[in-house]
């Protein structure tokens, strides 16, 4: 059964197995995300349902989302997310989605947008080698080669440059769930997440378990 939730990066820790075995994770605090549409084959030609997640002020909303709130009678959200579900009739507009929706021991997916890096150069951004580092060579951290000048005369497409990095859309697979605090609204993965902390984050099932 496909199902996702939306939630919010808090930080990694590490906690202990029965055994005795350290575990590295990730703290999602993934607060119930409220259903604000239902959209159906008939009247949209899809099946899916619209997910808001997350608190926000009134003043940062514009009139037709107050509208759009207003209508499904949640209150204001600062996050809106489409999932297409299995069987999205088991929804109801206002309903919550929380995170006992996972068990303990599932493979998940998850997708987030990853830190912003700015500009880097090739070192950094491509894991390029450097120049030797004497001082006669003036050659140290430099693109290098571009290509033949006289054929094809031109730089080819994909070549790797200096430019900005991160802040891309990224996902993770088969991470597990290690543990699910209902009470608080978390759930602990083990392993690392995209983004950073105070990111909203994606979580799916995994679709290469």
């Amino acid at each position: 059964m496909k199902k996702a939730i939306l939630g919010k990066k808090i930080g990694m820790t590490q906690i202990f197995d029965e055994n005795g075995r350290v575990i590295p994770v990730t703290v999602v605090e993934a607060t119930p995300c409220v259903v604000v549409q239902k959209k159906t084959i008939q009247k949209d030609g899809y099946d899916a349902i619209q997910v808001g997640f997350g608190e926000i002020r009134e003043k940062l909303v514009n009139k037709p989302k107050k509208g759009h709130y207003a209508k499904a009678g949640v209150s204001l959200k600062r996050r809106l997310r489409e999932f297409r579900l299995e069987d999205c009739s088991t929804y109801e507009v206002g309903q919550e989605i929380k995170v006992d929706v996972f068990v303990v021991g599932e493979k998940i997916d998850v997708s987030g947008v990853s830190k912003g890096k700015g500009f880097q150069g090739v070192i950094k951004r491509w894991n390029a080698n450097r120049g030797p580092m004497t001082h006669g060579s003036k050659f140290h951290r430099a693109v290098g080669s571009m290509g033949a000048s006289s054929d094809p005369s031109k730089t080819f497409k994909n070549k790797h440059m200096p430019g900005h990095m991160g802040a891309v859309n990224k996902t993770v697979q088969n991470l597990e769930v290690v543990k699910i605090i209902a009470e608080k609204n978390l759930i602990l993965i083990k392993g690392g997440i995209p983004g950073p902390n105070k990111g909203t984050v994606v979580i799916r099932n995994a679709v290469k378990a």
